[in-house]
């Protein structure tokens, strides 16, 4: 039933049998299940500093209280509540993030090699993070692409070139400026020499699909590949209702109404493909219906599933988060934002089931990338999601319940 690689138990293997050479602690000590959870909580000190890294490396430093920002806004992703509850249970979430966050910090200061190993490493963990590495492959060609970018703009303006108008005309702009970037042997030589070792991860990751038959090892039968589209809509739901305080407020509300009525045809069209991808795109997961464990069965009962005509309502919803999502991230490049958008699909899509924890490391890197909000708006982070995390281990550990054909004890989680 297990169906991600043994990366987590070759670890912990590495911290719990030299602790029985040195303190001569028997088998039953050094693998009982608070040994093997405090492993996660070592990766959990590591994912904090990792944090703190990547917040100095990616946010500039220039501005005044940044640095007291950067903090803050450490403090608040560490305590994230999905990602912290699972610090305290032997799950593949903590290693996960760790060697992923590692190898995203490596790749920005420019050790690819080293990233890409860190990314093999994040692999052993969880098969999906390959995505993540292929992502720090896109973080350097993004980088490129930007810097030529502006060659190409800072050129045309030189030379007073007249600009294409119409329709889409940026987006026409961007598709030309890569083709003619993409035709040239010098420009892709360059990329190669760069990204060599992500590319060589890749071919490792195919040759592993090939012999494995598959991405998912353990039970296929529950983990099928399909093309879940509505997951990108939950994702977008999930990362509005946990960064609220930087993505909703009633400027953004009347920003986003303003522009749908100087847009209406174009989000006209978008509502009805949206619509169209919610009634022929939904799949429900047997586990979303029979685990009455997890938080996912109460939101898809009790909301999505109530009525049938609620999972069309929520489209405008999805639209507005969507939209939120995308305008915070536009202090980063087009090109960036590109290969985000490309990796964030390619590793909830697949997805038929409806999982929180798919959507931790998708929303970290998310969030590690917005500009730095005010200390007022990340002291309200921070107080929700101290106040969840609260409520969430209070039911996780007092409001236990039986199944009618098991003795066991259930427990409510995410």
């Amino acid at each position: 039933m297990i169906t991600t690689l043994p990366g987590l138990y070759l670890l912990s293997v590495g911290v719990v049998k030299p602790a029985r050479w040195i303190f001569g602690w028997s088998e039953h000590v050094v693998c009982s299940i608070g040994m093997l959870r405090f492993v996660n909580l070592l990766f959990s000190v590591g994912n904090f500093y990792l944090l703190y890294l990547l917040f100095r490396k990616v946010q500039p430093r220039h501005k005044a209280g940044s640095s007291a920002q950067r903090i803050l806004s450490t403090l608040t992703l560490a305590v994230f509540p999905t990602l912290y509850f699972f610090n305290f249970l032997y799950y593949t979430e903590a290693g996960s993030m760790f060697f992923t966050l590692f190898a995203y910090l490596m790749c920005l200061y420019g050790n690819h090699k080293t990233s890409a190993l860190l990314g093999f490493c994040g692999f052993m963990f969880r098969q999906t993070n390959i995505v993540w590495a292929v992502f720090c492959a896109g973080n350097v060609i993004a980088q490129k692409l930007t810097e030529a970018w502006k060659t190409e703009l800072q050129k045309k303006k030189e030379e007073r070139l007249p600009p294409i108008k119409g329709p889409f005309s940026e987006f026409r702009k961007i598709l030309q400026f890569l083709l003619v970037y993409s035709m040239s042997f010098k420009n892709l030589s360059m990329l190669l020499l760069l990204t060599w070792p992500y590319i060589l991860l890749l071919f490792l990751f195919g040759a592993f699909v090939v012999v494995n038959g598959g991405i998912v090892v353990g039970d296929r039968s529950s983990h099928e590949v399909c093309l879940h589209f509505p997951q990108l809509f939950y994702f977008f739901s999930f990362t509005l209702f946990f960064s609220f305080p930087h993505l909703l407020s009633p400027s953004k509300v009347k920003a986003f109404l303003c522009l749908v009525w100087k847009r209406r045809i174009q989000f006209f069209v978008l509502t009805v493909v949206s619509v169209f991808l919610v009634w022929k795109f939904t799949y429900v997961h047997k586990y979303l219906l029979a685990d009455n464990r997890h938080y996912t069965f109460y939101v898809w009962r009790r909301v999505i599933q109530r009525y049938e005509i609620v999972k069309y309502l929520l489209v405008p919803v999805y639209i507005f988060a969507g939209w939120s999502i995308t305008d915070s991230l536009k202090s980063k490049s087009v090109f960036w934002n590109l290969m985000f958008f490309i990796c964030l699909f390619a590793v909830i899509v697949p997805q038929k089931l409806l999982e929180f924890r798919y959507f931790i490391l998708p929303y970290v890197i998310y969030r590690l990338n917005i500009p730095l909000p005010p200390i007022s708006r990340l002291v309200c982070e921070l107080g929700c999601y101290a106040v969840v995390n609260f409520i969430t281990f209070y039911i996780f550990l007092n409001k236990t319940f039986q199944w009618p054909n098991s003795q066991d004890t259930q427990r409510f989680m995410w």
